[in-house]
């Protein structure tokens, strides 16, 4: 085990020049998931790559909006449960300037210049969330090539519309599709700043609440007049309180916009809410309970209505199986003298959501860990490119005393 542990650790480290390099070219490779021309040219990079290394490539269609799906598998002909990797190529920002300076003040709007700094942190559109996972994934496998690994499949999946809830396109699918009937799944996503890795995540609800009154002169008519906005203060009240930190449940109302004038009595009044949930009853027992408050009435002559929709992803349940696996990574990092895992839930969605779904354990936030990610301060440490592709690898190397394979 040590030996093959040292080889890949060589590997690795005769390599680092060209993981880097790698790295930049992808996050000056544009792929805006809002750009479907600019997320293809990432696809079609990626393809090339891939198709490269001898790794069976299958390219979905996802739709008319987005740019498309790539799974790949290296060993596809072997015997066994696969191991998994997902991710996505997509990035969020999406305003390139003309002619950037490094350093300067307008680097980071939009723009997919690469760079590092003397602290270690590296700088770029997506360097974080997360064209560095993708580095790692790819990494990993030609890490295990090099030791002549040839125990199971190793499958990619990377879409490019994440970042975006995959809106009119069949990627969610597709992804669970398959991530069905895998050993486990290294989801490529931000790696965090403190060594945690994501082992749950929220799915979310946005309810949109409006209310309707009577408008009148809040001077001469003020008796006639029935508040909106009075109303759905008591409403918003309700809401709010309906947050249970203890289950990871929270409700905030996050936008509300009513009236006309100060003088006037306002007729209508609109308020959003999002909530978050790390369990489908808590979901079901908020659904019920903001129709119940919307249903009810403070405010003779106001009438109020509600619509809700339901975010993109499922929620990342942090199941047995999950909790196993992460045990399992644990223990193989101390083996082999990584820094201490953690583990911790998020708030955000990602496509463990759909891999946890399907019953195959995941473990998220398995990429390059930094911090700032949707901003131009995002940044990447350096260091844990290598790192995680050492990790990554030793964990897939001695995937036998896992209880799953």
């Amino acid at each position: 085990m040590e030996n093959l542990y040292q080889a890949v650790k060589d590997y690795i480290e005769d390599h680092r020049s060209e993981m880097l390099a790698m790295w930049k070219d992808f996050a000056e490779t544009p792929s805006q998931a809002r750009d479907r021309e600019a997320a293809t040219k990432m696809a079609d990079k990626l393809v090339e790559l891939l198709k490269g290394m001898d790794m069976q490539v299958n390219e979905y269609d996802v739709g008319p909006v987005n740019s498309r799906l790539i799974e790949a598998v290296w060993g596809a002909d072997r015997p066994g449960q696969p191991i998994l990797f997902g991710g996505h190529y997509d990035t969020v920002n999406s305003s390139p300037v003309e002619n950037p300076v490094p350093g300067s003040d307008n680097e980071f709007d939009g723009t997919p210049h690469f760079r590092m700094d003397d602290q270690g942190r590296a700088f770029g559109l997506g360097v974080l969330d997360m064209k560095g996972g993708i580095v790692i994934s790819i990494y990993v496998v030609k890490a295990l090539a090099a030791i002549g690994y040839e125990d199971r499949p190793i499958k990619l999946i990377f879409c490019g519309d994440e970042e975006i809830g995959h809106p009119k396109s069949t990627a969610g699918q597709i992804f669970m599709d398959e991530s069905k009937g895998a050993a486990c799944a290294f989801n490529m996503e931000t790696g965090l700043i403190d060594n945690s890795l994501c082992v749950g995540r929220k799915t979310a609800n946005n309810y949109t609440v409006e209310v309707t009154g009577v408008e009148s002169h809040a001077g001469n008519d003020f008796e006639s007049g029935r508040s909106a906005i009075a109303e759905a203060c008591r409403k918003v009240t309700d809401i709010q309180a309906l947050t249970d930190l203890s289950k990871g449940t929270t409700v905030n109302t996050g936008t509300i916009q009513g009236g006309t004038v100060p003088n006037a009595v306002p007729g209508y009044c609109k308020f959003v809410v999002n909530a978050r949930f790390e369990s489908y009853e808590e979901l079901d027992r908020v659904n019920k309970a903001v129709v119940e408050i919307c249903e009810r009435t403070y405010i003779d002559g106001t009438h109020t209505t509600v619509d809700y929709h339901k975010k993109a992803f499922p929620i990342f349940e942090c199941t047995e199986g999950v909790m196993d696996f992460w045990n399992f990574s644990a223990k193989i990092a101390e083996r082999y003298g990584f820094e201490k895992l953690g583990h911790k839930k998020l708030g955000g969605g990602s496509d463990a959501s759909g891999i946890c779904a399907v019953g195959t354990p995941v473990i998220c936030s398995y990429g390059v860990r930094g911090e700032h990610n949707h901003t131009d301060r995002e940044y990447a440490l350096v260091e844990t490119l290598f790192e995680r592709t050492k990790l990554i690898a030793a964990v897939i190397k001695d995937l036998a005393e896992y209880k799953n394979a």
